[in-house]
């Protein structure tokens, strides 16, 4: 199946009142395994490389066009996003590689900044047909900027939406990123008061932190976009921790990072089973 267009994947699952998962890879076994998760459960899955995983492979082809052949040999469609960048540059980058998608975060600058820098990347960005999502109203816990009062206005949103044409915007409804326990607690009102305020997608950044039951009643409300990262970095490595604890001596990393692959493809496919609604 070719790489498909995020909004091909996001659009309508908006419109089936669904949830689409969106998970962050850090190395290629992240790569392999979120898209045979989504071959399993039969639904449609979004890459995402941020510009932190970016820096950690020295540069974002490495990661990027490894991604891009594993979502055009997959078997159910797959889009690859870039997500969180601060840099302008790199979001042109991911345009030139075949990104289909880019989220561009200004969300720390004040709102007419963030509203500029915004306008420019998503016109760049539709100048190549790329989709292009934005984050207004800063989520927490992101390289220790923990806000968790902060949330995003519904008016403030729709103006925001309508001045930049982003095509999907990211909130800040009480999730937080780099959540290593899954209790946190979602604004559900709030989050339905933005899906009637604007007419693209809404994103839950900080998804990890949320569990099965909040997850489904987020969609529910009106998120869309579900971004899962640090949740599946736990699995991962408690599967490395395990099988070297088990063998010691190993030496071959294949051995345990198979393993932890598998782990977190099977994870992938009942997180995207629960956005589904199944």
């Amino acid at each position: 199946m070719p790489l498909v267009s995020t909004d091909r994947i996001t659009g309508p699952a908006r419109a089936a009142s669904s949830g689409v998962g969106a998970f962050n890879v850090v190395q290629i076994e992240h790569a392999q395994a979120i898209v045979a998760g989504a071959e399993r459960a039969g639904l449609p899955v979004v890459l995402q490389i941020s510009e932190n995983t970016a820096r950690y492979h020295g540069g974002l082809a490495p990661i990027g066009l490894a991604s891009l052949a594993l979502a055009r040999g997959s078997a159910v469609p797959v889009s690859v996003h870039l997500d969180h960048a601060e840099s302008e540059d790199l979001v042109h980058e991911a345009v030139r590689l075949g990104f289909t998608s880019v989220m561009f975060d200004a969300s720390k600058s004040p709102y007419e900044e963030n509203l500029a820098a915004t306008r420019k990347v998503v016109a760049h960005c539709h100048e190549a047909g790329v989709w292009a999502e934005a984050e207004l109203g800063e989520v927490g816990g992101k390289d220790g900027a923990h806000a968790p009062g902060v949330r995003t206005d519904p008016e403030e949103a729709r103006a925001f939406v309508r001045a930049t044409g982003v095509d999907a915007l990211a909130v800040a409804v009480g999730s937080s990123h780099a959540m290593l326990t899954r209790d946190a607690v979602l604004d559900l009102g709030l989050i339905a008061s933005l899906r009637t305020a604007v007419d693209v997608p809404l994103v839950l950044h900080g998804s990890s932190g949320v569990g099965d039951e909040d997850l489904a009643r987020a969609v529910a409300a009106g998120m869309t976009k579900v971004n899962i990262s640090t949740h599946l970095n736990k699995i991962f490595t408690a599967e490395v921790r395990a099988r070297l604890a088990a063998a010691p001596g190993v030496a071959d990393p294949r051995t345990y990072l198979g393993p932890a692959r598998d782990a977190v493809a099977a994870e992938v496919a009942r997180l995207l089973g629960v956005l589904a609604g199944r």
